[in-house]
């Protein structure tokens, strides 16, 4: 088996598929059937079959509807391949890669269910119609499979796989088989895996370098994304087809100071904004800045760690004349707060600056408070990014958080008199 994770998706797939037809039939709904001559002796013998293509293909609407269809959907989608199981299979390629995948699953499932007028999950009929759809999609070409486990995330108990794009899903490690012991140290089988899949010619160069690419822009994504303390293993595994595991090193780190839960019904929203973040690159030099400020300040061991480097992070977007002009509170809390709670922001991210003092000199203000008030300043950062990498706001920071206390003091200026 050369892709397990495929397997996996493709059986779910077929058994709510044998399910959904099952009940189709029992309902009243026939299998048209066609008069096929087979030689004799002296004279043909005649037989019907089942046509079982055109009865999947009329109910492509239902299985569509299927939970494990768009899984599998996705899946064939993200492999350039699938065209070569059409042209077996007799089928035309559509051009565009989501229709080719529709198409590659009502091929599968014809296969599958082969002249049968009546429908259930049989492993032995599945497990050979998945060989041979495997052989040609891999035919002469290899499968890389990197993985990193992903520290402080976990899935929604009924995700095994999250696709993300390009080769690219998070995987819950039961979902997987043979994965390397090291990989489950922190959390066993329900650890979160980033895992890359690269088909290509047995020629080509390793991809464990563009693995490490992707791995840091997946990482980024999680941290603009939800509030949270994402970080990769230190150590990355990686196979071809399905040969031993090896170690490679990643250059990852960072710290999960605690696992942020991703509910199903955000994993759209997630998909969505990774592709967008991973193709629309920072608006400005000073944006760039920010963002790498912000990723090293989510490595630290500890909010209070992280202080300093995100001060510099919006020091960039919001003080470019410098912290002597101590403006970086009020421009945040024009940026961040409606009107009426501006005051107070402006106040609390006053305090945040002055911590850094105690910081550099040595001291940790371990009291609650203090670290509330960082992580705030953290969660204004990131909703800062967020919003400027995704053309809410304009790279232009500073700029906008003047207009908003210019206009700000023009409305008291006319409501006091």
């Amino acid at each position: 088996m050369r892709n397990s994770a495929l397997h996996a998706i493709l059986e779910a797939f077929t058994t709510e598929a044998a399910g959904c037809l099952a009940h189709e039939a029992e309902s009243g709904a026939e299998v048209p059937f066609e008069l096929v001559a087979a030689p004799g002796e002296r004279a043909p013998l005649y037989c019907y079959r089942p046509l079982t293509g055109r009865f999947i293909a009329d109910r492509h609407g239902r299985l569509a509807a299927l939970a494990s269809y768009a899984p599998a959907a996705r899946a064939l989608a993200e492999l350039e391949t699938t065209d070569a199981y059409l042209q077996l299979r007799d089928a035309r390629p559509p051009r565009d890669p989501r229709a080719r995948a529709d198409a590659t699953l009502r091929a599968f499932l014809t296969r599958v269910f082969a002249e049968r007028s009546r429908f259930g999950f049989e492993r032995e009929r599945f497990e050979a119609a998945y060989a041979e759809l495997e052989l040609a999609l891999y035919e002469g070409r290899r499968t890389t499979t990197v993985l990193v486990p992903l520290l402080g995330l976990a899935l929604d108990h009924h995700t095994r796989e999250l696709v993300l794009g390009e080769g690219l899903s998070l995987v819950r490690a039961d979902a997987l088989d043979d994965v390397p012991a090291e990989a489950l140290a922190a959390g066993g089988e329900s650890t979160v895996l980033a895992v890359l899949r690269v088909i290509d010619e047995r020629s080509a160069p390793s991809p464990v370098g563009a693995a490490r690419k992707r791995f840091r822009r997946l990482l980024r994504a999680l941290r603009l994304f939800e509030r949270g303390a994402f970080a990769l293993g230190p150590l990355g595994w990686a196979r071809i087809d399905s040969g031993s595991w090896r170690p490679v090193a990643l250059g990852s780190g960072g710290h999960a100071r605690s696992v942020t839960f991703l509910r199903a019904e955000h994993e759209d929203e997630l998909r969505a904004f990774h592709s967008l973040i991973a193709r629309r690159p920072p608006a400005s030099p000073e944006v760039a800045w920010a963002l790498a400020r912000f990723e090293m300040g989510c490595e630290r061991a500890t909010p209070v760690e992280a202080l300093t480097d995100w001060l510099l992070a919006l020091r960039a977007l919001l003080e470019p004349e410098g912290p002597g002009s101590a403006r970086l509170a009020g421009r945040l809390a024009a940026v961040c707060a409606q009107p009426h709670a501006r005051a107070a922001m402006t106040e609390r991210a006053a305090r945040a600056v002055a911590l850094e003092h105690a910081v550099i000199g040595g001291l940790d203000p371990g009291e609650p408070e203090a670290h509330a008030l960082v992580e705030e300043l953290g969660e204004h950062l990131r909703a800062i990014l967020r919003d400027v990498l995704c053309g809410h706001l304009d790279a232009d920071v500073c700029g906008l958080a003047d207009e908003l206390i210019a206009e700000a003091a023009v409305a008291s200026h006319a409501t006091t008199h």
